[in-house]
């Protein structure tokens, strides 16, 4: 990543959260490049209705898995989560809050600004 990454507001990107860590590359950033498949791009605000959904299609964010170090998610903690994923839940109704300015601007192939600001 040479150049500095920018957020869906077109400013530097903010770190989503150390604690959990989050990101595709755990930096607590929702960077991104051609590596990461899913674009763990949109940092969010779960919430148990989109924990709960999540299980539901398969991906349970909810559980600690030590071995991968990951404690789980509780409503509330920040997250990168794949764009295609917070727009399935946006359409389902149960997209969590997004936090803007820690959004990569790559979240922008997969969804609207205004999408993205109608849960922020």
């Amino acid at each position: 990543m040479s150049q500095t990454p920018l957020n869906v507001l077109g400013t530097a990107l903010v770190p989503c959260s150390y604690d959990p860590l989050t990101g595709f590359y755990r930096d607590g950033c929702c960077n991104t490049d051609e590596n990461d498949v899913g674009s763990h791009v949109v940092c969010a605000r779960v919430t148990a209705a989109f924990l709960a959904y999540s299980l539901k299609q398969g991906n349970d964010l909810s559980t600690p898995r030590p071995a991968f170090r990951f404690a789980g998610l509780t409503p509330g903690d920040r997250w990168c989560l794949c764009a295609t994923r917070w727009r399935e839940a946006y359409e389902a109704g149960v997209a969590p809050p997004v936090v803007l300015e820690c959004t990569h601007e790559k979240a922008l192939s997969f969804v609207t600004l205004t999408q993205l600001q109608s849960v922020s």
